[in-house]
């Protein structure tokens, strides 16, 4: 997993609020200028909502734990942009959040001002090392963080473990998580989310979608945009009503099923794992490719494509009306309707089935 070391981690649902038994410090409101933005936080919830046309974005950090009121927040221009950062005095962090149901143990390297996760590639250091952790000793403090976004803002969010989650915001966001669950709903414009370990989940989104996931279920409900790229290193993903004019999917371990879906060009590809496309309009150009796995494609009755289907073990099912052009042992060549889209399925290990949508 791509930033996650030794245990195993587990990220399930949980409130975006603290425990009951959580001890609260106190609440900080901070105002950030510009238009381009970041927040850091090591451990806790970074929560973004959107806010009225105009106006700069408030951050409200509020201290939790019992060692939270040793939380420091800095706060100016890092390079080249607005930012808040929540500042932890030692780098051994217990964080006790039952509520968010997470265990395991991860490390990060954090530079002196508060900052990670920007890819700068400055190596690790022991320095900078800082290790959480869901039991022992250590610092046992964290911050939940609440970000009202304006229209038009650009949001850039790093959080190492706990909770990311962004509503009704209009705007374009970046969320980099470590072992943290993300949720979004409700959002308009580009969303980018790269996430180390943690369930993923994204609904009602208008704008391109970009989402690489290390390990984690991916579930996408109502996205529309121009282009849709997700690449997840092990997990499921799940997805419905599903519009775009590119489809790049790319799943290294898990199962694909997507229903409802609308787009010119889709690229879907999995290591192991079945692959289940339900098409809800026509294609200009289709590839799927399962390394080891079952692929299921439904098309509608208007869909017109040149087809070709091969197999290395595993039978080959066509269940719409077809023109056959050629049949052998592992391999399928034929046209649907007009032909004027291309579809093609390879399937290394595993049947195929085409069906209606």
């Amino acid at each position: 997993m791509r930033r996650t070391t030794a245990a195993a981690l587990l990220i399930g649902a949980g409130s975006l609020l603290a425990t009951p038994a959580a001890r609260a410090q106190g609440t900080e409101r901070h105002t950030l200028a510009g238009n381009d933005v970041a927040i850091y936080n090591i451990a806790g919830t970074i929560r973004l909502e959107g806010g009225t046309s105009g106006g700069d974005v408030i951050v409200e950090v509020r201290r939790m734990g019992d060692d939270g009121e040793r939380l420091k927040v800095a706060t100016g221009v890092v390079r080249g942009r607005e930012s808040l950062r929540v500042l932890y005095p030692e780098r051994r962090i217990v964080f006790r959040d039952g509520e968010r149901r997470w265990g395991g143990e991860t490390n990060l390297s954090v530079d002196d001002d508060g900052t990670f996760g920007d890819g700068r590639g400055d190596g690790w250091r022991d320095r900078d090392r800082y290790e959480i952790r869901s039991s022992g000793s250590g610092f046992e403090g964290y911050a939940d963080v609440r970000v009202v976004v304006p229209k038009g803002k650009k949001v850039a969010v790093h959080l190492a473990v706990g909770e990311a989650s962004a509503t009704n915001v209009d705007g374009d966001i970046f969320i980099d998580v470590h072992a943290a669950r993300v949720t979004t709903s409700r959002t308009r414009g580009a969303l980018d989310l790269d996430t180390g370990s943690g369930e993923v989940s994204v609904s009602d989104a208008d704008g391109e979608l970009r989402l690489d996931s290390g390990s984690g279920a991916v579930t996408l409900t109502r996205v529309k945009g121009g282009r849709l790229e997700i690449d997840s290193g092990s997990g499921s993903v799940r997805g419905s009503e599903v519009e775009c004019d590119v489809l790049s999917l790319d799943s290294g371990s898990g199962s694909v099923r997507m229903e409802g879906v609308r787009a010119r060009d889709l690229d879907v590809d999995s290591g192991s794992g079945s692959i289940d496309l339900q098409l809800a309009g026509d294609v200009d150009r289709l590839r799927a490719d399962a390394g080891s796995g079952r692929v299921t494609l439904g098309v509608p009755e208007s869909l017109g494509a040149e087809l070709r289907i091969e197999t290395g073990s595993g039978g080959i099912d066509v269940d719409v009306p077809v023109t056959v052009t050629r049949q052998g042992r592992g391999t399928f060549t034929g046209r649907l309707g007009d032909g004027r889209g291309r579809i093609e399925i390879d399937a290394g290990s595993g049947g195929v089935r085409l069906r209606r949508s």
